[in-house]
């Protein structure tokens, strides 16, 4: 898809931010696909970020807020966030904005208990159970406090 001669940056940039957030790396990628020019691009996303109307930091908040919502760990939203271009000091301050919101061990025994209705009865059961922990993106402690909680009754 190519820009069309009456769309500028500015307008395809803000058809894209309707819908939801974006990252300034990945909105950058979108603009170029529709074939804006580099310097027109790197303009629009200044004067956009200006205005407030793009923020990698609003994007780290949504995107954290959802990857929790889909029960994903810290160490998957890191990576993805890294992924979309956010900087380790916007990833953090987005982290310290959402820590009152989410512990992160409950989040992982809830996920561990929604997916699994027991520790296992094996050792090859109860490491399939860390292997999908892991896989969603907790680290050691967390997976350790999940496996340990998880079928707690309340």
């Amino acid at each position: 898809m190519t820009a069309t001669p009456d769309s500028s940056p500015r307008d395809d940039a803000i058809r894209l931010l309707a819908r939801r957030e974006y990252g300034r790396q990945e909105l950058r990628q979108r603009l170029a696909a529709k074939g804006h020019e580099p310097d027109q691009v790197e303009a629009c996303l200044d004067e956009l970020e200006e205005q407030g109307l793009q923020s990698d930091q609003r994007f780290a908040e949504s995107f954290l807020r959802s990857r929790v919502a889909r029960g994903q760990g810290p160490v998957k939203v890191r990576a993805e966030l890294g992924q979309r271009g956010i900087d380790d000091a916007t990833q953090a301050q987005a982290f310290d904005e959402v820590a009152d919101e989410v512990d992160w061990y409950e989040l992982a025994a809830a996920v561990l208990a929604r997916r699994f209705s027991g520790p296992g009865d094996s050792p090859r059961e109860r490491a399939r159970r860390e292997r999908f922990l892991a896989g969603r993106g907790f680290d050691f402690d967390q997976l350790r406090h999940a496996m340990t909680h998880a079928w707690d009754t309340p």
